[in-house]
């Protein structure tokens, strides 16, 4: 009676172990799968360091074009930059053999919103073209800027609505920060980051907005 107690319960235990990890397995399909896959920036710390050392200079927009940063290139098999952010940022995403997203959910980071139509997004460039010309990119070569442009990498491209992304425009963080405020430190983190690695200058209302949500992340 002992020996078939203990297999009883090692048997319950089991039960138990799976149901558990069908739960957790759950959650997970539910949960933060859907929110946009931006690769994870640096620690805010790194950030405050980062930032402490980026130069400090007036913006310069002279001979800015969007073309001068050539989007979108082709990233993996039949997919361009655009197509592979929709890919990696949705749950779900059915492509056609040409990379098209026709159906998929999409939870935009920047304002709460969740769409199922890739016409509702747009693919933000974090720290904006025209921002990155302002802050040194002008002195890039083409093929720089290409790299910048279609960064996969870093943490610079991402979906999100697409009238919110117009409404940020070229502006940055010191004019312009994401709707969602829990968003901020991501965000900001993000924005650090990639002038960190680009080289980029930050202009002084730029680095005081940096600095103080840094402060509070």
């Amino acid at each position: 009676m002992a020996r078939f107690s203990k297999v009883y319960a090692r048997r319950r235990l089991s039960i138990l172990a799976a149901f558990t990890g069908l739960i957790v397995s759950v959650a997970l399909f539910n949960g933060p799968n859907a929110s946009a896959a931006l690769p994870t920036p640096v620690s805010a710390a790194t950030a405050r360091t980062y930032l402490a050392s980026l130069t400090v200079a007036t913006e310069v927009r002279t001979g800015y074009d969007r073309d001068l940063f050539p989007t979108w290139i082709t990233i993996s098999g039949t997919c361009n930059t655009r197509e592979y952010v929709l890919k990696r940022d949705g749950t779900n995403v059915v492509t056609t053999a040409a990379c098209v997203a026709t159906s998929g959910s999409w939870y935009s980071v920047y304002d709460g919103a969740t769409w199922t139509a890739a016409s509702d997004l747009d693919i933000d460039h974090l720290v904006p073209l025209a921002e990155a010309w302002d802050s040194g990119a002008r002195n890039w070569t083409t093929a720089q800027r290409q790299a910048f442009a279609n960064d996969v990498t870093r943490p610079q491209l991402i979906a999100v609505t697409d009238n919110v992304n117009q409404s940020k425009s070229d502006q940055d963080p010191a004019e312009w920060m994401p709707p969602l405020t829990s968003y901020a430190c991501t965000y900001v983190r993000a924005w650090v980051q990639v002038k960190y690695y680009y080289d980029l200058s930050v202009d002084t209302a730029e680095k005081a907005k940096l600095t103080s949500v840094l402060s509070g992340c």
